[in-house]
């Protein structure tokens, strides 16, 4: 169930974080990876790593809101592996401010990466998955903010339910060319991101940075426990893998019990 042999996945983001631990399991369970990030230099580190380990990996540079960067990487990991099967649009950012005081600027970056960065990708790689229907899986890398919202989240919380939309419209318009998709949900995820929140939310709230893990990110968990990136990895593995289009469309929410759909 679990095997990816002769399978090719593209994965954003992927020089560090979720992005990089999908990459790793992919690779040990016998995909190829082109590991797209906008820092080529980490792109082509991480891909480094995986080939050390055995693996087949390449480092593309990507900017996920220039479409003709977007269309140029992902030619780039279709003539290094002869194919693409596997989308992950995992790149993000973040930026937390009340509305009242954020920037239209950060807003539209923030929408830009993220959702322009979600719809570019997915044109790309269609144009390989489409071509004779041999089909694909796009996963597109949601948040428990794809169904809540939080405080001084407006641009996150905004994107990451659009995607929700573009996932589910993209499973009725590629059913036809076998192409199925999917959105997982990560609840906090201690990556450096995160880690970047966690000073920035105790200056905004006023309280301590132990508080802001213990009574906002994880205050709703059933056991007080950071989602990991193993856990996030090990469920794009099996929605890869999967052997139908059973569950397209459907967003997969892996919070600790943080939010239960």
């Amino acid at each position: 169930m679990a095997s990816l042999d002769g399978k090719v996945a593209l994965i954003t983001g992927a020089a560090s974080g979720i992005g990089k631990a999908i990459a790793e399991l992919y690779a040990k369970n016998g995909a190829a990876v082109a590991i797209a990030d906008i820092n080529q230099q980490a792109a082509d580190a991480a891909a480094a790593e995986i080939k050390a380990a055995g693996g087949k990996a390449i480092g593309i540079e990507m900017d996920v809101t220039s479409e003709d960067a977007v269309n140029a990487g992902t030619d780039k990991a279709v003539a290094a592996f002869g194919s693409l099967d596997i989308l992950i649009s995992n790149a993000g950012v973040q930026i937390i401010n009340p509305i009242d005081e954020f920037a239209f600027s950060d807003w539209k970056k923030m929408l830009a990466i993220h959702l322009d960065g979600g719809f570019l990708t997915t044109k790309a790689a269609l144009k390989h998955m489409y071509k004779d229907n041999r089909g694909g899986t796009v996963i597109y890398m949601g948040s428990v903010h794809s169904h809540e919202a939080s405080k001084l989240k407006s641009a996150y919380v905004t994107a990451k339910h659009g995607l929700l939309g573009l996932a589910r419209t993209l499973a009725k318009e590629g059913a036809a060319h076998n192409v199925r998709s999917h959105v997982i949900c990560p609840g906090f995820v201690r990556t450096p991101l995160v880690e970047k929140q966690i000073p920035e939310q105790a200056k905004e709230l006023g309280i301590s940075e132990a508080d802001v893990i213990k009574n906002v990110m994880l205050k709703d968990t059933v056991d007080g426990v950071f989602t990991t990136v193993e856990d996030i990895a090990q469920t794009a593995l099996y929605l890869a893998a999967f052997p139908s289009a059973a569950l397209t469309g459907q967003s997969f929410v892996v919070s600790h019990g943080w939010y239960m759909q």
